[in-house]
């Protein structure tokens, strides 16, 4: 890794602080996918959790998504007190799932040391120089997280320079400065980290802050002007308490405010609001609308001579052209906007449309009528994509449902226990012929697959190889009660390694399900080039 002074390095770790926030839990279908969105866009660091913490976590690195531009990461501690390195159960776990650079947390304030570890300060300085040492040498890159760092150097500057000059001496590639209370405030970060550059060179000096004080971005930017080349941060600022450093503000600042270089092209920029809004889509949770740049907010104006202004010259109200961040002005009153971004987005999935195809105005009122309703085609291209093709005309029709019916049945089984069994049946044609299937299933939904499997499997042997890998749903209208508007995205994949996502809506949630199933299994057919019966 070439050192460049206008180079800023970004490290994600969605997948574990993120993880922290209260009401989020990632699916390994969650974190696989969020992964592979990270990696797409050019983020250098993408941290997959802690090894043998959970079993989520396990079994997401047993399986772990192959990253073609990130640095798969994995987190774990420096060694425990009392242990070598090589005995240590903690740092065996983080080293034997072998992903291409480790990051290891660390002890830097003497309280801590003190009163948390009990055990000599200096037995907490080897502690951290032999587990880097030992990581480096396993994984080939090691970084040290500089636990309450700013607590630390303010309470003993001396003894918090010793345990990341200690790291920095046994290898570390970065040495990540953390203010885990997110108590630490902008004009205090940039004194304090232009004085630890000249123990530790700012090419390898990295910035982790919480946002406690609502000064994360603030003090993550602040780092890299004292000459800091590292940030890490999260999407959308998730984590534990008040969140961590919003990745989604600070990498166009980054790019477009303060000149730096970063992993990402001016092409993956465009895609920081997509990317955005999927990481909410996968937590079944509504988008921020005020979020700076990738918000539905961020350039949004209303009424009068703003709106007159804005139409005239958009640098008056708007500090970047919202293309830049693939987002879009919204005009309140009188919403025209949107044309070339849903082209654009066409162009993304590999669907080039022309401009002047006499059934593209009608296409762009469906999309926004859909939107409207409640679909959000963000986490769902395969059902985008469907929509486009179906409304061109490019779409075959592979089967006819006249009718299913679903029933649960919760009873006692033979052994005593308590089972809810679930039943579909669905009468289907495929061609000229008329099929009438019944099947059983683990929940409605499966039983719906299930029943549709023994008809159209036979007449379509590419869905042998389809499976279902996540489903998701999200009640739009919770005032309605019972009687609401549902929401469900299904993610389904095949043994070509391909997954994709698509999205139902009804008030009735087996509906919206079923929706969403047809949309998966077409799209399928379509990618395979199925020909219809």
């Amino acid at each position: 890794m070439a050192d460049n002074s206008n180079r800023v390095y970004l490290f994600d770790s969605t997948l574990r602080d993120g993880a922290q926030t209260q009401g989020v839990d990632f699916s390994v279908a969650d974190k696989t996918a969020i992964a592979r969105a990270l990696d797409s866009i050019g983020i250098d660091y993408v941290e997959g959790g802690w090894p043998g913490a959970n079993p989520t976590d396990d079994a997401f690195f047993k399986d772990a998504p192959k990253l073609k531009r990130a640095k798969f990461t994995a987190f774990g501690m420096t060694r425990r007190p009392g242990r070598s390195v090589e005995n240590d159960p903690g740092v065996a776990a983080l080293l034997d799932v072998e992903t291409a650079a480790v990051c290891m947390v660390g002890k830097t304030w003497d309280y801590h040391v003190d009163v948390a570890l009990e055990i000599p300060r200096d037995e907490n300085v080897k502690m951290i120089s032999d587990s880097i040492a030992h990581a480096k040498a396993r994984a080939g890159e090691a970084l040290f997280d500089a636990e309450h760092f700013f607590d630390g150097y303010k309470a003993n500057p001396e003894y918090a320079l010793s345990c990341i000059k200690a790291a920095y001496d046994a290898g570390a590639r970065w040495i990540v400065l953390c203010d885990t209370n997110g108590g630490t405030l902008p004009h205090e970060v940039d004194r304090i980290v232009r004085e630890i550059s000249e123990h530790v060179p700012g090419t390898h000096l990295g910035i982790h802050c919480h946002n406690d004080t609502e000064n994360a971005v603030a003090n993550s930017l602040a780092a890299v002007n004292a000459g800091a080349r590292q940030i890490q941060g999260t999407l959308n600022g998730l984590g534990e308490r008040c969140g961590n450093a919003n990745l989604t503000a600070i990498i166009p600042t980054l790019m477009l405010k303060m000149g730096f270089e970063t992993g990402l092209t001016d092409h993956d920029l465009t895609q920081l609001t997509h990317v955005s809004r999927l990481l909410d889509e996968r937590l079944n949770r509504p988008p921020s609308r005020n979020a700076a740049y990738v918000g539905e907010s961020a350039f949004a104006h209303k009424g009068g001579l703003h709106v007159s202004a804005v139409e005239k010259d958009p640098a008056t109200y708007e500090h970047i052209d919202p293309a830049l961040v693939g987002n879009q002005r919204h005009i309140v009153v009188s919403d025209q906007s949107g044309r070339s971004n849903i082209l654009a987005r066409f162009r993304e999935i590999g669907f080039d449309i022309d401009p002047k195809n006499p059934k593209l105005p009608r296409l762009l009122e469906i999309v926004k009528e859909r939107e409207f309703e409640g679909y959000a085609y963000d986490g769902a291209e395969a059902s985008f994509e469907l929509l486009a093709r179906r409304t061109l005309g490019e779409v075959s029709q592979y089967y006819d449902l006249h009718s299913f019916r679903v029933l649960d049945e919760r009873r006692w089984n033979a052994r005593g226990e308590l089972v809810t069994v679930s039943e579909a049946t669905v009468k289907v044609d495929v061609g000229d012929e008329h099929h009438m299937a019944v099947a059983e299933g683990n929940g409605p939904v499966n039983a719906l697959d299930n029943a549709l499997g023994k008809v159209l499997l036979d007449s379509y042997p590419e869905l042998g190889d389809m499976r279902l890998v996540d489903y998701k749903v999200r009640i739009l209208t919770p005032t309605d009660g019972t009687g609401a508007i549902t929401r469900v995205m299904i993610e389904s994949a095949d043994g070509q390694d391909r997954r994709w996502s698509c999205i139902g809506l009804s008030t009735n949630i087996i509906d919206a399900s079923y929706n969403a199933l047809q949309d998966s299994i077409t799209y399928k057919l379509f990618r395979d080039g199925a020909k219809a019966a």
